[in-house]
């Protein structure tokens, strides 16, 4: 607790304080990953009194600001295309890979017990199923108590790396939400209530009795919220599970040439979780020292963050993805 304490000080003193710190880094962007940008830069000050200052306001905010330059490095979880990249003039590269979890709150149903296939899943948040027991959900769940009640769908309000890949995720398990909605940072919602950041939508869920949602799997641990069984792309059924996570995270497949552009969600395998993830930093090309300053600080995290980021509920980058970025480092800044 106390150290939660502590970190929620620095992070909400950082304008205040940053005057003071030896040495000073601004960033700004995802929610998906702030839980650990928050713990790597808590020990990174604690070690080196180096202050690395994130703002956690949603990808599509963390892009904006790094394209006016008003951060020193911004943060999505939507990988820029090379077209993007180069009208903004922008570097990229993998920082962590984490996963989105379907979470709910329905008394009686616990943890990892109700099954949701991928497509009814993607007609829960397009409005054509609004019940608890409507069959679709109960041909799946034979047993449970399913409660004869509304649900309520809450979503993204502000635009998200995180409603990217969970749409991503929709569009390639329903052709009605592919035909309807499609995928993007933002769409327009069917139906539901909106929250900013991965922090609103966990608040929401928890205060709404028989809501749903979409969260980043670190939000849904750390608030001990329950998440449904989904499938992998072969049709399995596949709990939210570290080790699920890791099964998908393997077959990400990373080149230098395209700065790193992945989508990572419904990869091949029988126990890979449908809806894994990672999130990119993004450097402006113009400022080499800047730039190195805050590799140095990617650098301390690839070496000593690993530990934090399993305990926090993400999947770190195999050594040889951190290689390789190391190289794109090498021939990108100087």
């Amino acid at each position: 607790m106390l150290k939660k304490l502590a970190l929620a000080a620095l992070v909400s003193a950082a304008s205040i304080s940053s005057s003071f710190a030896s040495d000073k880094i601004s960033g700004a962007g995802a929610t998906f990953p702030a839980p650990l940008y928050y713990d790597w830069a808590f020990n990174y000050k604690k070690e080196t009194d180096n202050l690395v200052n994130y703002q956690s306001i949603g990808s599509g905010g963390g892009i904006k600001q790094i394209a006016k330059r008003v951060v020193d490095f911004g943060a999505s979880d939507e990988a820029l295309d090379m077209k993007k990249l180069s009208k903004e003039k922008l570097l990229q590269f993998p920082a962590v890979i984490g996963s989105i979890v379907v979470a709910f709150n329905v008394e009686g149903i616990a943890d990892e017990t109700l099954k949701l296939s991928n497509e009814v899943v993607a007609d829960i948040f397009a409005g054509k199923i609004t019940s608890w027991n409507d069959p679709a959900i109960m041909a799946d769940n034979k047993g449970l108590n399913l409660p004869n009640q509304k649900i309520t769908v809450v979503h993204r309000s502000d635009g998200s790396g995180t409603t990217y890949n969970f749409t991503y995720f929709l569009t390639k398990s329903s052709k009605n939400w592919k035909d309807k909605f499609g995928t993007g940072k933002a769409v327009d919602w069917a139906v539901g209530i909106g929250g900013k950041g991965n922090e609103g939508v966990t608040s929401m869920i928890k205060q709404t009795p028989y809501s749903i949602g979409y969260i980043e799997n670190a939000y849904k641990e750390k608030n001990n919220l329950s998440a449904a069984v989904l499938k992998t792309a072969s049709g399995k059924w596949v709990k939210a599970t570290e080790e699920n996570f890791k099964a998908a995270a393997k077959y990400a497949t990373w080149t230098k040439e395209d700065h790193f552009y992945s989508v990572l969600a419904l990869q091949a395998g029988d126990t890979s979780y449908p809806i894994v993830a990672a999130t990119f930093i993004l450097l402006p090309k113009e400022k080499p020292e800047m730039n190195k300053k805050i590799l140095e600080f990617f650098e301390y995290a690839f070496k000593n963050g690993d530990e934090s980021a399993k305990r926090l509920g993400y999947i770190p980058l195999p050594q040889e993805t951190k290689n390789m970025i190391r190289e794109y480092w090498a021939a990108n800044i100087k």
